[in-house]
């Protein structure tokens, strides 16, 4: 099949396209699907006209034009249309059902009901989080709000089929009058050869300035959890392994870094936590290295029972041992005490007391980093996700 995939933002702000778009197209690349990936680099202007090959994949920054207001979002809609269908095209997947991806969708629709485009054309949404529920975390205006939860909700409803993330965004999906038969469950993977082997050579060097003592890496954007939560979690395990260091990896959209270092400041605790910042992808698997045990708190809350967390994956296939609150997809990606330890949503005294379980007991550790590898692998490839889709192109 000829497969098109039009974004919403671009590869590097936020995670949908690099981190579930991208991989998804190479390995339906690599089952013999023709698979261009368009993205609309508002938020990275610089990539603006780029365009390369990356394991069979057409990876294409569509142009920008001049930013006027509303001209710039039209023209920009029209041409990712226009790059959609400039090449034969059988399926058209929208990553997300709002803003550009969204409004391409609409114009397709309308482009196929009126006969102007083939009437075989399948049109795809993918759902990897529930937009209402991001709308009361952005700083959109009034106006945006309600565009995108319209768009939401349209989008769905007018997709030939629909993949989505989570188990909870098949029921919500559902909800919106999507037929079961069109809703397609497609978790977020793992490429392969990501975190096969995570070198030591580089994490030498979080070892040294730990002093070799037990390492705890926070991997995050900080948007899943209340700040505070890392300070009583850390305050408790310090208070009966007084060596323990925090290793914190991630930059937040809105500074979350700076305010969480404030809090660990006043608790006393800064000394013992070193903020590594944004790490490039390629050097993960050092930090991953590092680390005896990876925090994953995660609130219930609407946005995290429906969304499917990237990190998580990396840090299982990268066989860190996790203690995760016990929300959405972690319960499908952790079987508590196989390959992770689950706790009670937001009960962080049994959190910590998960943490401190692990790092007292180096083969528990070992057993489950391993079987957290191996479950991601036998489950979570995106060579084995990617029949999923197909799927959802043939119906």
């Amino acid at each position: 099949m000829n497969v098109a995939m039009v974004g919403t933002f671009g590869l590097y702000r936020k995670g949908t396209m690099r981190a579930r778009a991208l991989p998804l197209a190479r390995a339906l690349a690599g089952r013999g699907h023709a698979v261009r990936l368009l993205i609309p680099p508002w938020d990275s202007p610089h990539e603006s006209g780029r365009a390369w090959t990356l394991d069979g994949v057409q990876v294409i920054h569509v142009n920008l034009p001049p930013r006027v207001p509303g001209v710039f979002h039209i023209w920009l809609t029209l041409h990712l249309v226009q790059q959609a269908i400039a090449l034969p095209v059988d399926v058209v997947h929208f990553f997300k059902p709002k803003a550009y991806a969204g409004l391409t969708h609409l114009v397709l629709w309308w482009l196929r009901l009126a006969g102007l485009v083939k009437r075989q054309l399948r049109l795809v949404v993918d759902e990897d989080d529930w937009e209402q529920a991001w709308n009361d975390l952005e700083a959109y205006s009034p106006v945006e709000k309600r565009f995108f939860a319209w768009q939401e909700v349209w989008g769905l409803r007018h997709a030939d089929a629909v993949t989505v993330a989570s188990r909870e965004l098949m029921r919500l999906v559902g909800r919106t009058g999507v037929p079961n038969e069109r809703i397609f469950y497609v978790p977020n993977g793992v490429w392969p050869s990501a975190f096969a082997e995570c070198a030591a050579r580089r994490a030498a060097v979080y070892r040294e300035r730990a002093g070799n003592t037990p390492v705890l890496l926070l991997y995050s954007r900080f948007l899943e959890f209340g700040l505070e939560r890392i300070v009583r979690i850390f305050r408790h395990v310090v208070a009966r392994q007084p060596m323990a260091r925090l290793l914190v990896v991630g930059k937040g959209l809105h500074g979350q870094e700076g305010e969480l270092a404030n809090l660990l400041r006043e608790a006393g605790l800064i000394e013992k936590v070193r903020f590594a910042g944004w790490v490039a992808y390629e050097q993960l698997a050092d930090c991953f290295t590092a680390a005896d045990v990876a925090l994953f708190p995660f609130d219930d809350t609407p946005v995290n029972r429906s969304k499917c967390s990237v990190k998580l994956v990396e840090l299982l296939a990268a066989g860190v041992p996790v203690v995760a609150d016990a929300v959405g997809q972690n319960r499908e990606y952790i079987l508590d005490g196989q390959n992770g330890l689950l706790v009670q949503p937001e009960d962080d005294h049994a959190f910590a007391e998960a943490v401190l379980r692990l790092l007292q007991d180096a083969s528990l550790r070992a057993r489950i980093g391993e079987a957290a590898t191996r479950r991601v692998r036998e489950r979570f490839e995106w060579s084995h996700l990617a029949a999923e889709v197909e799927r959802a192109y043939l119906i």
